[in-house]
């Protein structure tokens, strides 16, 4: 009877802190691919029940990339989704109204790969040599600011079309130069290529825009600022939590989504943490878009992937509803 009354007690707090409501609104949450590690916060709040005790209700949508996912929340199929930032930019200049209300990547997760046997140890040297990647891929499309920004001819490589699953092998086969990939993926690299990586984040190498996004279908937005706001705290707190104690996390991940195996994606979450870690994270909030970077990010799309129609870079966004006193930590880069 007492841990009843507890577990009860614990429910209305909580639809307490967040204004939960006994009729959960329904909500379909986009993800930007399919469930992994850098999603475990979200399946650990529904797990825990926080959305609903929040008032609402929310089905995770496996994913097939950021484009897709921001073309889902535009078009209102899902009122909310994960998806990279300057891929919501363009999609807005596209016409769809779509608002950032909670950052996740800090840091942009793109990073170079290669084979240090081939000689190439900087972006300067891969002038001549093939780069694989899928066409339409986004860091292939945003090449020519990393170019730029290290002094280099953009057309000075060959890109060569290279399925997303196949970029390791054919790196590895030396039909490819380099690639580029996701950091919460560098574990896999580093098993399979040993001391023979090498590897340079885009941070490093002078483009740092912010990468993934949680995007609100502005209509929705407009008429829900509730559970909007509902939403975010919930997950600002899961982040939280999950960067403090990872276990229950990946374990709820991996008990929704039961093909995954849970040594793998906790390495994942291990190296989206890092990502989520920038003085801003750690000084104002968790999950906060900075203006002068958004502005940056902004004009760095416009520049390479031509936005059709301008807009002010400041309806694109909101901090409103993220909890100021919830910070990121710093996370040391991890080693294999």
């Amino acid at each position: 009877m007492a841990r009843r009354m507890l577990m009860a007690l614990g429910a209305a707090t909580m639809a307490l802190t967040f204004g939960g409501s006994a009729e959960a609104q329904k909500i379909n949450f986009a993800l930007n691919w399919v469930a992994g590690g850098d999603h475990a916060p979200y399946y650990y709040a529904q797990k825990q029940g926080w959305y609903k005790q929040a008032g609402v209700d929310v089905d995770f949508e496996q994913g097939r990339g950021s484009a897709a996912s921001a073309q889902r929340v535009g078009a209102g199929s899902s009122q909310l989704g994960l998806s990279d930032m300057a891929v919501v930019l363009n999609t807005r200049g596209k016409g769809a109204e779509l608002v950032a209300v909670m950052n996740v990547y800090a840091n942009s997760p793109q990073g170079l790969y290669w084979l240090k046997s081939s000689g190439i140890g900087s972006v300067k040297d891969l002038a001549g040599k093939k780069i694989g990647n899928p066409p339409g891929d986004a860091a292939r499309t945003m090449w020519p600011a990393l170019a730029k920004a290290n002094g280099m001819d953009p057309n000075s490589v060959t890109w060569v079309n290279v399925d997303a699953n196949a970029k390791l092998a054919a790196l590895k086969a030396k039909s490819i130069d380099a690639t580029t990939s996701f950091y919460n993926l560098h574990h896999v690299f580093s098993r399979e290529l040993g001391a023979d990586m090498g590897f340079l984040p885009w941070k490093d190498a002078g483009i740092n825009p912010y990468g993934n996004s949680i995007i609100a279908n502005g209509a929705w937005l407009k008429a829900n600022k509730d559970k909007a706001a509902a939403f975010v705290k919930v997950t600002q707190k899961a982040f939280a939590e999950c960067v403090a104690k990872p276990d229950p996390c990946i374990d709820a991940l991996v008990e929704a989504n039961g093909a995954l195996l849970k040594p793998n994606e906790t390495v994942n979450w291990k190296l989206v943490t890092v990502l989520m870690s920038d003085e801003t994270s750690r000084t104002v909030a968790l999950g906060w878009h900075d203006d002068a970077r958004m502005a940056t990010d902004y004009k760095l799309v416009d520049e390479f992937l031509k936005i059709e129609k301008p807009f002010n870079i400041k309806d694109a966004y909101t901090n409103e509803y993220l909890d100021r006193s919830i910070k990121m930590v710093a996370v040391p880069p991890l080693t294999f």
